[in-house]
């Protein structure tokens, strides 16, 4: 494959699963009628990203299981086993599409915040939870992931990070370190400026693609999509959308492009890891 489109959904879910779920599957009708190979949905996108108001007081937490509010909440979280998972499967399958569907899901005790890589064939080819859970904030009840992976789908190296992952560097080199050349980012926040910068950078500094989904609204919405030759050029993102844009932005990749950046130039490939002794785990790829 030499290049690849990623359509990205920007567009608020709501607490009505059905009402996600159709629109989910509008969105990958449409995707496909626009030759994109990939769907890539916001965070939590299914189930929407909210909380239990009974949460948002930040309860101890030895106390949350025994309130009503987070054990309907845990409760109602998906498995890849779900009707609504499944459906979309189904529909990734019948366009022959794939598709990055999110949610949350149900962990060991408590929910995780989830992202489904979905091959063309309709099979889960990566299940995938946010590790940098927002532990300053309600996030703290969920359970976090422990690990950054990556799949091949069709050729093409494809890792994910979820929305608060894209501020820690090392979520990106983990996924660079392991052979990503695409990075897709399902996203749910404001203040989103200084966070396109973060992205450009992160395309930048690991010689990867990045592509981010974020639901519209004031200082939000701007999906993008980035590539790393960055080199005597202005910019180097490949899409934007405004702030309040509601549908599907496209980004296609060069993967020839990337490939060959990669091959040239140098970043990541002189690391001096036995100096960075901080970072417990560094090796050197």
């Amino acid at each position: 494959m030499s290049s690849f489109r990623i359509a990205i959904v920007q567009h608020p879910s709501t607490e009505n699963v059905s009402e996600n779920l159709n629109f989910a599957l509008q969105s990958i009708r449409e995707a496909k009628e626009k030759n994109a190979d990939l769907v890539l949905f916001p965070e939590c996108f299914l189930t929407s990203y909210q909380c239990p108001e009974a949460l948002r007081c930040l309860p101890p937490m030895e106390t949350i299981y025994s309130l009503p509010a987070f054990r309907h909440w845990y409760q109602s979280a998906l498995t890849p086993d779900s009707p609504e998972v499944r459906v979309v499967c189904d529909a990734a399958k019948t366009y022959g599409i794939g598709v990055v569907i999110t949610a949350f899901s149900r962990g060991n005790r408590r929910p995780q915040n989830t992202a489904w890589v979905i091959g063309r064939n309709g099979e889960i080819l990566l299940t995938y939870h946010k590790v940098h859970t927002c532990d300053f904030d309600w996030e703290r009840y969920l359970e976090s992931g422990d690990g950054f992976f990556v799949c091949d789908f069709e050729g093409v190296k494809l890792g994910v990070m979820i929305c608060y992952d894209r501020e820690y560097p090392e979520s990106a080199r983990e996924l660079m370190l392991q052979g990503a050349e695409l990075i897709v980012v399902p996203n749910d926040c404001d203040n989103m400026r200084p966070r396109l910068r973060e992205l450009s950078v992160r395309s930048m500094e690991n010689m990867v693609g990045i592509a981010m989904a974020n639901p519209p609204g004031k200082d939000a919405g701007s999906s993008c999509a980035f590539v790393p030759m960055a080199w005597d050029q202005p910019d180097n993102a490949i899409a934007v959308a405004p702030e309040f844009f509601d549908g599907l932005l496209y980004a296609d990749f060069d993967l020839d492009a990337i490939r060959a950046f990669r091959a040239a130039e140098d970043l990541g490939k002189e690391r001096k890891v036995n100096a960075y002794r901080h970072l417990l785990g560094e090796r050197k790829c």
